[in-house]
């Protein structure tokens, strides 16, 4: 199933700059394995602000939920999770 994901970052400011800094490296390496085995096929930046438009390609609800919350990021996270199916007009014959 395919889901777009909307994730917009607020990190208080008084958060330990290190601590990030950690949390941030570790949420890229997480990003990037499920970004290789095409779980996270697509992430766009939301200019202007620490958000992202991302496209999950996962077997169900309950797959996502649980990649989502996993995420070092996820405390952090107001989470908007639309789910996407094929256009008939598509002129593709995947969903890629």
């Amino acid at each position: 199933m395919l889901f777009k994901v909307e994730m917009d970052v607020n990190v208080p400011l008084d958060y330990d700059p290190a601590r990030f800094e950690t949390l941030k490296a570790a949420e890229k390496e997480r990003f990037q394995e499920l970004q290789r085995a095409g779980t996270w096929r697509h992430i766009w930046r939301v200019v202007g602000q620490y958000s992202n438009v991302s496209i999950f390609d996962v077997a169900d609800n309950g797959a996502l939920h649980d990649i989502l919350i996993g995420l070092p990021l996820y405390p952090f996270m107001d989470v908007r999770v639309t789910a996407l199916c094929r256009h008939p007009s598509s002129v593709h014959d995947d969903d890629r």
